[in-house]
């Protein structure tokens, strides 16, 4: 295909269509054995559809790909024996244990809420795999689950997810719930695999609901009685041993400001210090009768659902997993994009929430509750924390939205995008065709006196000798279909194959 002269924007759109990056970063590519020199395009690896398109698409793509891989197994994963399964540990679940100061543990009560059931403890079984089920004619079975938990309602919303009443709507609860989920998920795993003794394995998103509560979306590598998984949601909370923060002692201008001498935060007026982080968590730890500042758990809304693999069913649910991972928290989720006055004003009145609330002990936001924050220093002012949990498009989500347990397949990321590329090459090569551009991606190799053959130089803006962006998206634009065509071809070559081979393989040929 040769492209006519056409602007940036419409070649931007090709570029879209034939997922190439929109955005690469330009590098200049030298061989010191030839001299030859060249401008390699980096994709930028952006995975906001918003930013560019191509790139998060991939990164859905092959998030599609572990999802799929890791979830049905028969045969445990390979990992390494000597790291701690997902970092989580087995202290038992009671009150939360807060803090490390210094190398000193903080330790609150762990003896359960009262409003919370105790949970099974069995025997642990050293597996990850989902248990096998024999039916009378002969055939076994092996299923799985797709797990979603939500939280619990703020408030009547309406069909478009917007409050009823939006005077009455708990938007604080919301905003502190949001930001703490992350824990409450954490806390959930663990008592799901001391609940039923196995070393449960996940592939989780963390997505808005149309109310633009958080709730997650799980596979879960095996089943389990559905009582207990609903015993063990009930039974899961994240209590927040925090210095109270319902409501502002400092507010507008009238902010603690930052004392040399003391190096620490004072009151503006008196030039009494404020409390520092420590000393406010004795207060807490000397009352008696001192309750959590917040806690947060799952709302009784949960939905469970056996899986088997290999079926429709089991890709509805991948795609499910993965469909929202290129748009940010606060997009509009109707299909038609349309924004409307309610629901805009409804995210401006969580993010106003989410700003103000401090997100973690080193939090600027402390300062507007009086306490000053856990290692201090200057230039900290409330509403401009820098975590991403308190900007607009994160309302209050500042981790992760994938989360993997570590023995899911055994591999990481980067091993699952090797493994895709691997499979595009072998049947390129088993078809007898090269790839385009193969040295590109030997660019780490050596000369005979030991130093780098090719040498990596950045193409900064406004480099005389620097190509065209229309150009370049241009070339790979054409390389792109260049390779399409060349793969189709040597996947019609390569024959028939398995389920399993030709999901990987229509994954593989979208990141080729």
């Amino acid at each position: 295909m040769t492209l006519p002269r056409l602007d940036d924007d419409t070649v931007r759109g090709l570029a879209v269509a034939e997922r190439v990056c929109v955005r690469p970063i330009l590098s200049r590519l030298t061989d010191t054995e030839t001299g030859d020199t060249r401008t390699v395009l980096i994709p930028c690896g952006a995975t906001r559809e918003t930013v560019c398109p191509s790139c998060a698409d991939k990164a859905r793509r092959l998030r599609m790909q572990q999802c799929r891989e890791g979830w049905h197994l028969t045969q445990e994963p390979t990992t390494n024996p000597d790291e701690d399964d997902d970092g989580q540990n087995d202290d038992e679940d009671g009150g939360d244990r807060t803090d490390r100061d210094g190398g000193v543990r903080r330790v609150r009560s762990t003896r359960r809420r009262d409003d919370a059931d105790d949970l099974p403890r069995p025997p642990r079984q050293h597996t990850t795999l989902g248990r096998v089920f024999d039916t009378p004619d002969g055939k076994t079975y092996r299923p799985s689950m797709f797990l979603t938990l939500t939280m619990g309602s703020y408030g009547r919303v309406t069909r478009d997810g917007v409050p009823v009443d939006p005077a009455t709507y708990d938007y604080r609860r919301a905003a502190l719930d949001a930001l703490h989920f992350p824990k409450l998920i954490d806390r959930f795993w663990q008592n799901l695999r001391r609940a039923t003794g196995y070393k449960v394995q996940y592939f989780a998103t963390v997505e808005p609901q149309r109310r633009l509560a958080p709730h997650l979306h799980a596979a879960v590598r095996g089943t389990f009685p559905r009582a207990l998984i609903r015993q063990v949601v009930a039974a899961t909370y994240r209590q927040l041993w925090w210095p109270r923060h319902d409501e502002p002692v400092y507010d507008g201008d009238h902010l603690p400001v930052w004392d040399e001498d003391t190096g620490g935060y004072c009151d503006p007026g008196t030039g009494q210090a404020l409390p520092t982080w420590d000393e406010a968590l004795d207060q807490l730890d000397a009352d008696p009768d001192a309750e959590p500042a917040h806690v947060v758990r799952f709302g009784t809304q949960i939905d469970m659902q056996g899986i088997l693999a290999r079926t429709p069913a089991a890709d509805r649910r991948v795609g499910y997993l993965t469909k929202y991972l290129t748009k940010v928290l606060a997009d509009d989720l109707n299909d038609d994009g349309e924004v409307s006055a309610a629901r805009q004003a409804h995210i401006d009145r969580i993010a106003d929430e989410v700003r103000w609330l401090p997100c973690a002990p080193t939090c600027a936001n402390w300062l507007r509750f009086g306490v000053q924050p856990k290692n201090t220093r200057p230039g900290l002012v409330p509403g401009l924390c820098r975590s991403k949990a308190h900007d607009r498009d994160h309302l209050g989500l500042g981790g992760r939205r994938v989360l993997v347990s570590r023995k899911w397949t055994g591999k990481t990321l980067t091993e699952h995008k090797a493994d895709r590329a691997a499979i595009v090459r072998t049947v390129l090569e088993d078809a007898g065709i090269d790839m385009d551009d193969h040295d590109q991606f030997s660019a780490t190799a050596t000369r005979p006196d030991g130093t780098p053959r090719y040498v990596w130089a950045p193409v900064k803006p406004g480099d005389t000798d620097a190509p065209s962006y229309l150009r370049l998206i241009a070339a790979a634009i054409r390389t792109r279909q260049r390779w399409r065509t060349q793969y189709e071809h040597a996947k019609q070559r390569a024959g028939p194959c398995g389920p399993d081979l030709s999901a990987t393989i229509s994954g593989a040929a979208s990141a080729a």
